[in-house]
């Protein structure tokens, strides 16, 4: 598995992974075209190809912060699912990003929700906050009552909120 930092929005990936990402993710869950081809000038985030047998099967938006680094996005393309693969991302994140936060939808939000909660409770993440809300991504979207994983032991939720409201939802 290969993983490859993206640094254009001119990259041929860049299409069948924003393809992908409008899909999967509901419109308050996600930036306009606009909002995120920004996100390649900003020094603070990554946007990582991942690669298996030579195929582009899914991606990362991770943003490096004070002492963790949060996960906006992490998604293993559908054709891809239910082979294990996001186990193997998993394992990259947490040999790179030793401290690790991320949003998830609540596990009682249905199957889906529940599945990818499952998964990641099987790969080293817990709950640390059921009360986060995800600020609005722009105009015309909600702001979304999602829950605060992690693979530490945070000191200071509130602290790690704010930052990522001031830095990643500005």
């Amino acid at each position: 598995m290969e993983f490859l930092q993206i640094t254009s929005p001119e990259d041929y990936r860049v299409e069948q992974i924003y393809s992908s990402y409008c899909t999967t993710f509901c419109e308050d869950e996600r930036r306009d075209w606009e909002k995120l081809v920004t996100l390649f000038t900003n020094p603070k985030v990554k946007i990582i190809s991942v690669l298996h047998e030579s195929k582009n099967i899914g991606y990362l938006i991770l943003w490096e912060l004070s002492n963790y680094t949060f996960v906006e996005h992490f998604e293993v393309f559908e054709e891809f699912r239910s082979q294990k693969l996001g186990s193997f991302i998993t394992k990259y994140l947490f040999e790179n990003y030793p401290r690790i936060i991320l949003e998830i939808e609540p596990e009682h939000w249905g199957e889906n929700a529940a599945r990818r909660y499952a998964f990641y409770q099987r790969n080293g993440f817990h709950l640390i906050d059921e009360m986060y809300v995800q600020p609005s991504y722009g105009i015309g979207k909600k702001p979304l009552n999602l829950w605060l994983l992690s693979n530490y032991h945070p000191e200071n939720v509130k602290d790690i909120k704010d930052e990522i409201y001031d830095i990643v939802y500005h």
